[in-house]
């Protein structure tokens, strides 16, 4: 039997950048806040002498226990769905901070055009432009200006480093750190790109580019530059991670309790607001009810989406009817590639998760798209990362997978090949969406969450189009050979393509076409607050945190709001 624990004002569930940020305002303003998280609790002083690859690249050591907890998946409807046994497309985080420990730090600002996609598409191109390519788009209930100032906040306490993009939109401030060093090979790119017109740009870094201290007193050291971003911890603490930039001051305010191994498994709720939360104690198996005035659900995509359908709280989505709100406008991205082959040598063991730099002339509707047959695009860039030998083993096609001549090549380009890659925008349709599994559940007895979903025409005509002009790029750089990642005829789980999960919980303007308004407050339940890039209606030619970030903090000011006054917020 479950045991019921004393009442809080709030009960935060999943402490990554959401919960931290949410943790940190809140506690500030005296509420009392209860953070469950189901990971264990972790922090710089867990990731000394971490740059091990197979520990933490390969074999997933900050990563999801599948064993306990997966997701089963399908392209189409009429196909039954198996679980997803390996990590492979996506890596979803586990522990103290989330995917925002092992992220690289790529922070940009989604375009205006993103929060106002449908109007801004049918006023240049029709209603039928829409219509033709069978997307499901929507606008978002908020306007880029509206959310600038909360883009801004997030930057200052992320400590992004950055510099001026021409397609951007307005800027109350400057970023609040340098950009990132330009180097031999981001230099090439950029001159390459400026030679054909393109206006590039340093990529927008939480990795730091100099010694910072955050408006939580959150002191970041200088980036070391030792290629070890993604899928790791930063040792130095020279990323922007939730547990280095927020967390630490959300528990110095008093106000904000952490409860690690706790896994939440419903929303109490009667019909019209939420009672609470129903967690395990994964460590013991005990079982506990946390009452609480305001529930805000802040973990990834999946468990958001998850939770909800779980906990009968909104209207699931049916594709059949296209009514319910609860899964719909699941998107992801595609990720276009070329790989060019040099004579030259580089330091490509050398990098950092946002060191690179990037064009936005193929971005949203940067370009013209009257005579596309897509609408959006992507930001196209090259990203200095730094290779590992174990993931990076580029040879020209034709040579074999194995033996000498595969030694002897892979040698000799392993620093003689860059890559260009688009993060390139995913738009909703009826058939891409979310809801529980009937057949397979987890290690407590709870449906798994069942992801149906595949590439459109959309999707592939823009890969085309993107592919196109990275090969020119590349070209224009001076490789002698040039070649093109291909898409494949069906979305697969495997291999990975990147974490970037969108949708389910979708913003928007009134109850019919959204599950929350534009403080992430739920229609269905007004004490009952949804974080994170669930809310997106579509994902744009970006990385989504920054995004996330930004709407964390419009939620934690409506949050506040609603504590003092109720009600739904305006």
């Amino acid at each position: 039997m479950a045991k019921t624990l004393p009442k809080t004002d709030v009960v935060v569930v999943g402490v990554g950048w959401g919960g931290g940020i949410i943790g940190a305002e809140l506690g500030k303003q005296g509420l009392k806040v209860v953070g469950l998280e189901r990971g264990k609790e972790r922090g710089v002083k867990d990731y000394y002498v971490v740059h091990d690859e197979l520990r933490y690249a390969i074999r997933y050591e900050l990563m999801q226990d599948l064993s306990k907890e997966t997701l089963t998946f399908r392209n189409v409807a009429k196909e039954r769905a198996l679980p997803m046994r390996q990590l492979g497309s996506f890596l979803l985080g586990e522990g103290l901070g989330g995917s925002g420990v092992h992220w690289n730090g790529h922070t940009f600002r989604f375009l205006p055009y993103d929060f106002e996609i449908k109007t801004e598409t049918e006023k240049k191109y029709g209603k039928n432009k829409i219509r033709d390519l069978g997307l499901d788009i929507q606008d978002w209930g908020i306007t880029y200006d509206e959310l600038e100032p909360y883009y801004d906040t997030f930057e200052k306490v992320a400590g992004i480093g950055g510099e001026d993009n021409h397609f951007q939109g307005k800027r109350s401030n400057p970023y609040p750190n340098k950009p990132m060093k330009e180097t031999p090979i981001t230099g090439k790119f950029k001159k390459a790109a400026k030679d054909m017109g393109l206006h590039p740009f340093s990529m927008p870094s939480a990795n730091m580019t100099e010694a910072y201290e955050n408006p939580y007193g959150a002191k970041m050291a200088a980036c070391q530059y030792c290629g070890y971003c993604e899928r790791f911890g930063c040792e130095y603490g020279a990323k922007a991670d939730p547990t280095v930039a927020v967390i630490p001051y959300a528990r110095s305010t008093g106000n904000f309790e952490l409860r690690t191994h706790s896994n939440v498994t419903e929303i109490l709720h009667d019909g019209k607001k939420a009672t609470g939360v129903r967690y395990v104690d994964v460590q013991t198996k005990e079982e506990f009810i946390q009452p609480a005035e305001i529930v805000v659900v802040t973990s990834y995509v999946m468990n958001n989406n998850r939770l909800l359908l779980q906990s009968k709280l909104g209207k699931p989505y049916d594709p059949k009817t296209g009514s319910g709100i609860i899964g719909k406008n699941y998107c992801y991205q595609i990720l276009p590639g070329v790989t060019g082959f040099f004579d030259e040598q580089f330091n490509t063991f050398m990098g950092a998760g946002s060191l690179g730099m990037t064009v936005d002339d193929y971005n949203g509707d940067n370009f013209d798209h009257s005579d596309l047959n897509f609408i959006h695009g992507g930001s196209i860039s090259l990203n200095q990362t730094g290779k590992r030998p174990i993931q990076t083993n580029y040879v020209p096609d034709g040579t074999p997978s194995w033996g000498k001549e595969f030694k002897e090549k892979s040698t000799h380009y392993f620093t003689r090949t860059l890559d260009l890659a688009t993060e390139g925008a995913s738009m909703p349709t009826r058939n891409n969406y979310m809801d529980l599994d009937p057949t397979y559940k987890d290690a407590f007895g709870n449906p798994l969450l069942r992801m149906t979903y595949d590439f459109t025409a959309q999707d592939r005509n823009l890969y085309s189009y993107t592919q196109k002009m990275m090969g020119n790029i590349m070209k224009e750089m001076g490789a002698k050979e040039v070649y093109a990642r291909g898409v494949s005829e069906h979305y697969d789980i495997v291999p990975y393509q990147s974490t970037h999960n969108t949708g389910g919980v979708i913003m928007g303007a009134e109850p019919g076409t959204s599950a929350v308004n534009n403080y992430s407050q739920m229609w269905d339940a007004e004490n009952v607050f949804v974080i994170g890039a669930s809310s997106f209606p579509h994902n744009s030619g970006y990385n989504p945190t920054g995004t996330v970030g930004a709407l964390a903090y419009r939620a934690a000011e409506g949050i506040i709001k609603y504590s003092k006054n109720g009600g739904m917020l305006a």
